[in-house]
């Protein structure tokens, strides 16, 4: 009995040892981070970003620097490769739990990956992300998407996607969506060069595509330039939106070589794009 009191004492003591040096070796990596050291392919497949990207979001990062938020023991380079390296690979185990260049533990990054996304919130998304289009980049907009299916008039197009989600303690129902997982459904719009112009993720799984369309700001830009008298614009969306003056979908029921059915099959082709 006493010897296997002991190993078990044993087993623990050297369990703990471990951890010990596992928080030592991160706080080591973390205080030697340098992703610049890096060349520039490993660290674009690494960060999905180049280093002057990389390092126009630091800049922006340091505008919103809190000592109160980050904590002088990380320093924001590294707290802001941690959460690239998360986003580029999708998960934690993958990339930023075993990365030599960034060290930090999965507790410690998930307050991270918080701050850091909704500094990024604050400072980046409104430069980059806007529905605004100049008259230039909308014409360039129509001659391209109607050299590649020969539909006039479309700028933009919209859709909606699934992001899975681990199962929610609270209201779960929300979450199930049609295919029978737990999901947020985000609706984006595109442009003509795969440029997201707009985003919107509060929606839970259970939440048709036209019911966050219909709750969206973007229904009300693309409504109020109606109104202004662009009536040449179109945005684009396949059969889950309604027909609207500035909002093109398919028909439901177009008759096999009908022109309703070729337009159909026009507006599918760019949905796809």
């Amino acid at each position: 009995m006493d010897s296997l009191a002991f190993a078990i004492i044993a087993i623990t003591e050297e369990a703990t040892l471990k951890k010990k040096k596992l928080k030592v070796q991160r706080k080591i990596l973390r205080d030697a981070c340098n992703p610049f050291e890096l060349n520039d392919q490993i660290f674009q497949r690494n960060f999905r970003l180049n280093k002057a990207a990389f390092k126009y979001v630091l800049d922006l990062l340091k505008q919103e620097y809190d000592p109160g938020v980050f904590s002088s023991s990380i320093s924001l380079i590294c707290r802001l490769a941690a959460v690239l390296r998360f986003l580029g690979e999708g998960g934690y185990q993958l990339g930023v739990g075993n990365d030599y260049e960034v060290g930090m533990a999965q507790s410690t990054f998930s307050s991270n990956l918080t701050n850091v996304l909704k500094a990024l919130e604050r400072r980046l998304c409104h430069l980059w992300i806007q529905l605004e289009m100049t008259e230039t980049e909308k014409r360039q907009a129509k001659r391209e998407f109607y050299s590649r299916a020969s539909f006039p008039g479309v700028i933009m197009c919209v859709d909606g996607t699934h992001i899975n989600i681990v199962a929610p303690s609270e209201e779960k129902g929300l979450y199930y969506n049609r295919k029978g997982q737990f999901s947020i459904n985000a609706m984006l719009i595109c442009d003509n060069n795969l440029k997201i112009r707009c985003v919107d993720a509060r929606y839970p799984g259970s939440n048709h595509d036209s019911h966050i369309w219909n709750l969206s700001s973007a229904k009300t830009y693309f409504q109020r330039k109606y109104q202004e008298g662009d009536r040449n614009s179109w945005l684009l969306g396949d059969a889950g939106y309604p027909l609207e003056p500035w909002l093109m979908t398919p028909y439901r029921s177009a008759e096999a070589e009908s022109a309703k059915a070729i337009t159909t099959q026009d507006t599918a082709k760019l949905a796809t794009l």
